[in-house]
């Protein structure tokens, strides 16, 4: 005799069985697909056709040009390009202070960093960058005649009066306690034209940038108070002569959209357009990066 309540309960638990299996499959699809978000963003911006860049206001790398209103310089520029060839043809600026650069990214103010930040390993453990579109080398503004003689970060370290300024969360404040300069000689500042003033000032004896940023200061100063230092020694650190390499940044779940803009990238740098596109910034073909990768330049020393 057909039993009612028995099918009943037994209706229930295949169902009750199917229900657990959907749900352990979505558990573990789940664990193996854990940079689904990757993908959301990626689509996202290609579906809007907009995305966010944040920039620290530092020429050449990524500033305001206050004649035209626009957010420009090496890695904005650079950044339209890449992401015009993805089908994401408007970008959004938005500018922070470069220690802020980061931690901004990671709370989703905006989606790639594009300010020529370099790559260390200290950075890559908090993002994930591209790989390199520029390398460069350091160097220093000084006081006309540079009187306390500093040539290099060793020299600010032999001289225990002396004071350098560096710009908050930039290598350059690394690069000095790698080289053993006391904390208590270093000055930090939240931008360069707070450095330069207080060089002017006397709160300081030397400005550490990247050289082009060096450059680039001087050009708009014009002033004969202050120089850039001659014959600088780029930091030592471990046996290796230091040059800094910029790239862009993504927060570490953006896996697709990350190697999705290395693929353009790879096609880019170093061709006629990247080069003639950089060229009024001060890059060229000796500040080409080479072959050198976002991966090997994230490894710790």
């Amino acid at each position: 005799m057909f039993d009612e309540k028995k099918s009943e309960i037994s209706l229930t638990g295949v169902l009750a069985l199917l229900i657990l299996s959907a749900c352990l499959g979505a558990i573990f699809w789940q664990a193996n697909h854990a940079n689904t978000s990757a993908d959301a963003t990626l689509a996202r911006i290609q579906k809007a056709g907009t995305v966010r860049i944040g920039f620290a206001n530092e020429a050449p790398y990524g500033y305001l040009d206050t004649s035209s209103g626009k957010v420009t310089g090496e890695a904005p520029e650079i950044a339209k390009a890449i992401l015009k060839r993805m089908g994401v043809e408007h970008v959004e600026p938005i500018v922070a202070d470069f220690g802020s650069l980061i931690p901004g990214l990671k709370a989703k103010r905006f989606d790639i960093i594009a300010a020529g930040m370099y790559i260390t390993p200290t950075r890559a453990q908090e993002i994930s960058f591209s790989n390199p579109s520029y390398a460069i080398g350091e160097s220093f503004i000084v006081k006309a005649g540079n009187p306390l003689e500093l040539h290099g970060y060793e020299d600010v370290r032999d001289n225990p009066n002396a004071k350098l300024g560096v710009m908050g969360g930039s290598v350059e404040q690394g690069y000095a306690r790698d080289m053993g300069v006391d904390d208590r000689q270093v000055l930090v500042f939240s931008d360069y034209n707070s450095a330069i003033l207080g060089l002017k000032g006397g709160q300081i004896d030397a400005v550490a940038a990247t050289d082009l940023t060096v450059n680039d200061l001087l050009q708009k100063q014009a002033s004969d108070e202050i120089e850039k230092a001659t014959d600088f020694h780029d930091p030592v650190i471990d046996g290796q002569s230091i040059r800094g390499y910029g790239a862009f940044g993504f927060r570490q779940e953006d896996v697709a959209l990350r190697e999705r803009f290395d693929e353009e990238l790879a096609q880019f740098i170093g061709s006629p357009e990247h080069l003639q596109l950089v060229k009024r910034f001060g890059f060229d073909q000796s500040t080409l990066p080479g072959n050198m990768t976002a991966k090997e330049l994230s490894k710790a020393p």
